[in-house]
């Protein structure tokens, strides 16, 4: 496995032997992880399958083996708890979820519950019983990808699981209901995954950055400022289809260079708004032949920002520039809001902790706000959530070539475990 050195000389800090032995535990449990797929020749493992409940029941068995008393929930999550050095108290809630996109890599998601596991197994091992409880969750369903809605495991856990799913089908024709019941759950009881805010002390998830600023600074860990809300549009462009021969290119109402039009200006627009990203992901042009006038176009556009104000300034100085090409080139718009999700800011006093301890392992501390959704989204619904990022190797992720070094694996443990050993939770009023 490559070492830290593929990655040159770290900034602002002191280079350190690193013992590697928690890390190589975790890179075992990712790699046996990472076996069970519905294909032999990529990772796909998506919500309620067969290659999901053999994953659940190993992340179980792991919980067990760690020293946890552990179950599945009502939506398919597997929940352990590591008691404190007395019953029933509240839980610091550790986590993050075990569903992959198709050809997945295999550390986005997994890296987080296994590394959270590997540090109750820490504890254990030294005797270590704290003030509070432990408690590890792997959500079952953050990716969306079977039933096209994200979240769907913390939202049941943060009691906003939107029933109106359950009637959702996959591209296999089956129901979300049918799927929970060949699982072994009941579609009926999905509410019973809910826990009451009193249960947790904080939410903190460990996950790999998803992007290239870690490496860039050279540094393997970082504190996650929040993660960023999320506007998706699909946007109609009408035209008139004609002749590629026969209509002059004034008098062309052409629906295909109207949105490229859009397009080119929505990233101008991005480029130049420091902390605001766009993406146009999917772009399709009727009748779709090569020598036709594209008379009707669509595309998506995806923008997203920490702050929430920004993003939505944002949306609708892009929505206006839309309408005015559209109205330059003779087309109707149509544009429709497919998604929106605020943002989810990490709590200052859990940054402030996740700060101390990276700090304590030697290492400058670095804070960036996450571009990717993650479960804390939900939770932050009845927790305050603090996240930690762990460097990934190009910022690749949602790829097979997605990889975390062995030393960096270590590096997101001891972090981890440092703040879990020093945590102070927030005074309650």
């Amino acid at each position: 496995m490559p070492n830290s050195s593929e990655y040159g000389t770290t900034k602002g800090m002191t280079p350190t032997v690193i013992d590697t032995m928690l890390g190589e535990s975790i890179v075992a449990h990712i790699e046996r992880l990472a076996s069970i797929s519905e294909s032999s020749i990529d990772l796909t493992r998506v919500f309620l399958s067969p290659e999901h409940m053999q994953a659940a029941d190993l992340i179980r068995s792991w919980m067990e083996e760690a020293g946890m008393a552990a179950r599945m929930d009502a939506i398919g999550n597997v929940v352990g708890r590591y008691e404190g050095d007395r019953p029933n108290l509240p839980a610091l809630l550790l986590g993050s979820h075990y569903d992959t996109v198709r050809n997945a890599g295999k550390w986005d998601g997994p890296l987080g519950v296994i590394t959270a596991i590997a540090c109750v197994a820490d504890l254990r091992r030294r005797g270590k019983r704290l003030p509070f409880a432990i408690e590890v969750i792997g959500f079952a369903d953050e990716e969306g990808v079977r039933f096209n809605s994200t979240l769907l495991g913390s939202r049941a856990v943060a009691g906003t699981f939107n029933e109106a799913v359950l009637s959702s089908r996959d591209r296999d024709g089956i129901s979300m209901p049918e799927a929970l019941q060949r699982f072994g759950l009941d579609p009926q009881q999905v509410g019973a995954a809910a826990r009451a805010p009193s249960d947790f002390l904080a939410y903190l998830e460990l996950h790999i950055e998803q992007g290239p600023v870690l490496e860039a600074e050279g540094l393997p860990v970082g504190v996650v400022t929040a993660i960023s809300g999320a506007t998706r549009l699909l946007v109609t462009l009408e035209g008139m289809a004609g002749h590629a021969g026969t209509v002059p290119m004034a008098m062309r109402r052409d629906a295909l260079a109207g949105a490229a039009e859009c397009i080119v200006a929505i990233e101008s627009q991005c480029r130049n708004d420091t902390g605001l990203f766009g993406t146009v992901g999917v772009i399709r042009a009727e009748p779709g032949a090569g020598n036709v006038i594209p008379g009707r176009s669509t595309f998506t556009v995806d923008m997203r920002s920490a702050s929430d104000e920004h993003r939505r300034e944002a949306v609708s100085l892009a929505l206006r520039t839309i309408e005015r090409i559209a109205k330059d080139r003779g087309l109707v718009p149509q544009i429709d809001v497919t998604h929106e999700q605020g943002s989810a800011p990490c709590a200052d006093w859990l940054q402030a902790q996740v700060s101390a301890a990276i700090a304590r392992q030697g290492y400058r501390t670095l804070s960036l706000p996450s571009g990717a959704g993650h479960d804390g989204m939900a939770i932050a619904g009845i927790t305050d959530i603090g996240m930690i990022f762990v460097r990934c190797r190009g910022g690749v992720s949602h790829h097979p070539d997605e990889h975390v070094t062995l030393e960096d694996v270590t590096s997101g443990a001891n972090v981890l475990l440092d703040v879990i050993e020093h945590f102070a939770p927030k005074m309650r009023s």
